[in-house]
């Protein structure tokens, strides 16, 4: 397979709400190109992005895959993102690889949450952005009304390339305003022109619209469009690549992926409008931006990585500089060499094995012992990467294997889904003695379960966690106790009094005021470790003891009897006794929390925080339709959180959650086991 440099290679990435067509378009794509020979469909399970057993299985996108075409005599190397709002992650996977996003939105459907979602990140990430209108074949669909749509939401940027014929309710032809001609497609997608549809006042005002958008990009073209002279095919092309370029032109195309209708356009689009890696320019090292430049030494990024127990780990690599070859041997940025098996391009899960990469493209590697984010170098320069910036996971299961079974091989197997998935938790909480997973989402959490039983033969159960609760007390009390017993020969003595109260250190506090001898320094340690023991299991539910202040006044011993064990067991009496007097109570763990929500669904979302027993802390408005709640409510009414809030905003609303500290149970609250 021949080589491209970085300025005939086009790095894209399918974004946008599920089932807005991103695996049928890349399907269209890869068969428009010639690299697959029958269009596959996502209900038959047989695309060539979605070959995952769970994507097959559940007909929807869970990972985010590569695929790469030529057109043209240009490089395409398109990532098909998940849609599903559990598998963002993938969405960020593909963000990192790519220069331009590709946002599709179903032309019967609209615009979607996805559709907001995917376009907001692009923007964020600072990468060129088209709207592709899919499904044009499908009744009811509507381009007008979702261009008018589009136009409303994402501002007068959006500017039409490629627009339908639809007078009379159906497709007729597809219309490109750069060169004003119109194409009608065969049952096999290839193109006729037809005659432009006469005295159709739309499409004329579609093409001024583009002209002014154009001429917005500098100032020849601006003073061309005042003294209303025409551009030419070249200007416009070159008009609406530079405004790409600038981000203040968002090219719209429309196609129909099963019918093949348009595609050819989109690729053209593709290759003439969006940006190639050098022209964009988005790594940096400390600050600075890299060139994407082959002679350079090598420096590259992994953005994905699948681990498969049978075929081994496969690390996708963006190389931002130098070149890869097969027989290369890469160091990570600490350093140590990285020795890998095969260097091949990707289409689904098809390798092709290649000798060489250079700057700019895309490749996948064997073997490699490193992770998603992990900067790959040249040994004369070690500077790392920006790393990339997942998710957190906010929506947290206990797992359990069903029957029992190995708990290490468990966290073997979680490990290797970690490396895959960079949107996933995992934690063992040694106050529950819980294995904690966490994800994005109920769907998320329950593909993970299946993964493991699929790739590792592993059994779990998921679970609602149990809540770490603590114990206090609230009284002062003094309790002397003596443990007193005798077995014949040595008995065993020990005698303490202790003063026991509340305070505001998390660990127990031990102090003694001893006068006169009465209890030998030596057995101070064993008395506080009988109470540190003593601690861990409060009266109320078995839950540790904080908050907790021990002062020894006084007490005796016996020259023969007395011993280390007798002084704890005495202490850890008091300790008993204390607990059934001091009016202990419940500490419930609060988290601090941190939520984006939409303007129009604030009041909705404060309320349900106040029905968890939370308090909004404060708000931040950012101008763009969102705002920023602070807020605090006990992590026990935060558990089902993730799925209510996402229900409320649509899947527009994100969190994050930290613990913050411990507070008072009120009375009558029904404790989480």
């Amino acid at each position: 397979m021949k080589t491209f440099t970085a300025d005939n290679i086009r790095n894209v990435v399918l974004a946008g709400h599920g089932g807005s067509g991103k695996t049928a378009l890349a399907e269209a794509m890869l068969f428009k190109c010639g690299l697959t020979d029958r269009m596959g469909n996502t209900a038959e399970g047989n695309t060539v992005c979605d070959f995952d057993p769970e994507e097959i299985k559940r007909k929807i996108s869970i990972n985010a895959s590569v695929a790469n075409m030529e057109w043209n005599g240009t490089k395409i190397n398109v990532v098909d993102a998940p849609g599903q709002f559990d598998f963002v992650g993938g969405m960020y996977e593909g963000m990192r690889a790519a220069e331009s996003v590709i946002v599709t939105v179903n032309g019967k459907d609209g615009v979607c949450p996805g559709t907001l979602k995917a376009y907001k990140l692009a923007e964020k990430e600072n990468k060129a952005r088209m709207l592709a209108v899919t499904c044009m074949e499908v009744e009811n669909s509507d381009f007008y009304r979702v261009f008018t749509q589009m136009k409303t939401v994402f501002g007068p940027s959006v500017c039409p390339i490629v627009v339908p014929y639809d007078k009379h309710g159906y497709v007729e032809a597809y219309i490109n305003l750069l060169t004003m001609k119109a194409y009608k497609y065969d049952t096999k997608g290839v193109p006729t022109e037809v005659e432009m549809p006469a005295s159709e006042n739309r499409i004329a005002g579609l093409r001024a619209a583009m002209a002014e958008a154009v001429a917005e990009t500098n100032e020849e073209f601006m003073d061309k469009f005042f003294n209303e002279e025409e551009f030419t095919q070249e200007e416009l092309v070159k008009g609406i690549h530079d405004g790409v370029a600038s981000g203040s032109i968002t090219p719209v195309v429309c196609c129909a992926n099963d019918t093949l209708s348009g595609v050819d356009m989109l690729l053209d689009a593709v290759t003439k409008m969006l940006p190639s890696p050098n022209e964009r320019k988005l790594e940096k090292i400390n600050g600075e931006e890299v060139d994407y430049d082959e002679n350079k030494p090598f420096k590259g990024i992994i953005f994905k990585t699948v681990a498969d127990p049978f075929v081994g780990k496969i690390s996708y690599v963006k190389v931002v500089r130098g070149k890869l070859g097969a027989k290369s041997v890469p160091v990570s940025a600490a350093g140590a060499e990285l020795r890998f098996g095969k260097l091949v391009t990707t289409i689904g899960k098809k390798q092709d094995e290649i000798s060489e990469v250079l700057a700019g493209d895309i490749c996948a590697v064997t073997k490699l012992e490193a992770n998603t984010g992990d900067t790959l170098c040249d040994p004369a320069d070690l500077n790392a990467l920006e790393p990339i910036e997942f998710p957190k996971a906010n929506y947290f299961r206990a797992v359990k294997l069903m029957g029992g079974g190995d708990e290490g091989k468990l966290s073997t197997a979680i490990k290797r889904l970690l490396e895959e998935d960079r949107t996933l938790a995992y934690v063992h909480n040694h106050e529950t003695h819980e294995r904690i997973l966490g994800g994005l989402g109920e769907q998320h959490l329950d593909v993970t379960a299946a993964k493991l039983k699929a790739k590792f033969g592993i059994d779990v159960e998921l679970t609602a966690p149990k809540i770490a609760y603590r114990e206090a007390i609230k009284k002062k009390v003094t309790i002397e106790s003596k443990y007193k017993k005798q077995s014949g020969g040595h008995g065993q003595y020990g005698h303490v009094k202790i003063e026991f109260e509340p305070y505001d250190g998390e660990e127990l506090k031990f102090e003694e005021k001893i006068f006169g001898g009465s209890v030998p320094k030596n057995y101070f340690p064993a008395i506080e470790k009988g109470l540190q023991d003593s601690c861990e299991k409060g009266s109320i539910g078995g839950y540790p003891v904080v908050r907790l202040k021990a002062t020894l006044l006084d007490g005796s011993y016996h020259p023969v009897d007395s011993s280390e064990m007798a002084f704890k067991t005495a202490a850890s009496m008091a300790f008993k006794d204390c607990m059934k007097i001091a009016e202990p109570y419940l500490l419930e763990p609060i988290q601090s929390l941190t939520i984006l929500v939409p303007d129009d669904k604030q009041g909705d979302v404060m309320s349900v925080i106040s029905k968890k027993r939370g308090a909004v802390l404060g708000m931040n408005s950012f101008g763009d339709g969102t705002t920023e709640l602070t807020a605090e409510a006990p992590e026990a009414e935060m558990q089902d959180f993730s799925p209510v809030l996402r229900q409320i905003t649509q899947g527009l609303g994100e969190f994050t959650a930290e613990f913050s500290r411990y507070e008072m149970l009120p009375a009558g609250t029904e404790i989480k086991q």
